[in-house]
């Protein structure tokens, strides 16, 4: 049996996707390159050869989630162009949690001048995204995001998605507060 070669776009979607791993559990100062290369079985210097520095990749694997949420968010659309479409299918993206993991890295990095511009561009894109699909107000948006951002941390934290962990009083006590309890109003 013969190994095929993967193309340099697989190969760099293939770094990306082990550099997610990576990225989500030991954020962007916390993660080397040298543990990229071995999630995704090549070696550090190829990583560096395709991105340039651990800088790039990371600002690579913010660009991949970003767009991952943008295509969900315009799938959901395509079938109903509202806010709770796009509210139940990012409910879906917690599934991923890599994916959010690393945004939220992202944005704890921001103080980074480089990291910081890239986590506000593509913050800044899934914004106005929302509102060209949806017609939604800045007021509307702004809510839509304020619970994202709270559904977000709390997937994070294994409150709600896959897998929660076992409740706790104030948990319970904050996911009463959303109609029905179900962190995403509107989306039943």
């Amino acid at each position: 049996m013969t190994r095929s070669r993967l193309t340099a776009s697989e190969r760099q979607e293939q770094i990306v996707q082990a550099a997610l791993i990576a990225f989500s559990q030991g954020g962007y100062a916390g993660t080397s390159t040298d543990q990229v290369a071995r999630l995704s079985g090549v070696s550090q210097p190829y990583v560096i050869r395709i991105f340039g520095s651990k800088q790039e990749l990371f600002l690579a694997t913010l660009r991949y989630a970003g767009e991952r949420i943008e295509a969900t968010w315009r799938a959901a659309a395509d079938r109903e162009p509202s806010l709770a479409s796009l509210g139940l299918a990012y409910k879906d993206l917690l599934a991923e949690r890599e994916l959010l993991a690393v945004l939220l890295h992202g944005y704890a990095a921001a103080e980074d001048p480089v990291v910081g511009d890239a986590v506000r561009t593509c913050y800044g894109h899934l914004y106005q995204t929302v509102c060209d699909l949806t017609g939604a107000s800045p007021e509307e948006a702004r809510d839509f995001f304020a619970m994202g951002m709270l559904i977000t941390v709390l997937g994070a934290m294994r409150v709600i998605g896959p897998d929660p962990v076992p409740s706790q009083p104030w948990m319970r006590s904050l996911l009463s507060t959303f109609p029905d309890q179900d962190p995403f109003p509107g989306t039943e």
